[in-house]
């Protein structure tokens, strides 16, 4: 199994939102509150030492994903063919009914519209594009190129195998694939 994952560079991101709108658009996202990706702004520190960064938040992959251990329907499935973590939107039985996915992930990534009784749903890596030989629509969009994807040998030879970002916690029970380059802030630079 090659296992496809992620790459994020936390020293290019200037938080532009263009992966957000690039991958409701792509993804026919109504408004609301469902994003399958998200970029969240860290702020720390008072001026003039202050340090701010952002980080793309997205469904993660992990090669143990505590949202398929507790869905009740078997509706997440992680494919053995490509590492990808996947939903069945049709066997979900939403989140007023159940919503364990969300309470599950530590990353945030199970979303729900607004409607009633809504089905999860979350980035899948855009595996219509994967399986055609190209990039998710939000790394395609990123105007700074913080994003990447791919398989993870390729992205761990092309970045190594940073697994610290500011705002992320690595869980190594959950092994979420990603990689990433910190941005490391002024008081820490030698």
């Amino acid at each position: 199994m090659v296992n496809q994952g992620w790459y994020f560079d936390q020293t290019r991101c200037t938080s532009c939102f263009t992966c957000i709108v690039a991958c409701k658009d792509w993804h026919s996202v109504p408004e609301g509150p469902a994003s399958w990706i998200r970029v969240k702004t860290l702020e720390e520190g008072l001026y003039p030492d202050l340090h701010l960064s952002f980080l793309a938040q997205s469904c993660y992959h992990c090669a143990k994903p505590a949202c398929l251990e507790v869905c009740p329907v078997q509706a997440i499935q992680k494919r053995e063919d490509n590492g990808l973590v996947v939903v069945d939107r049709e066997v979900c039985i939403g989140k007023d009914r159940c919503g364990l996915c969300a309470q599950a992930c530590p990353y945030d990534a199970p979303q729900f519209g607004a409607e009633e009784n809504a089905k999860m749903q979350k980035c899948d890596l855009c595996s219509e594009r994967l399986l055609r030989g190209l990039k998710p629509i939000c790394v395609n969009a990123c105007p700074m190129r913080a994003l990447d994807a791919g398989p993870m040998q390729e992205l761990i030879r092309r970045y190594g195998e940073g697994k610290e970002a500011e705002g992320f916690a690595y869980s190594s029970k959950l092994e979420p694939a990603i990689i990433f380059k910190r941005k490391i802030k002024a008081s820490q630079r030698g």
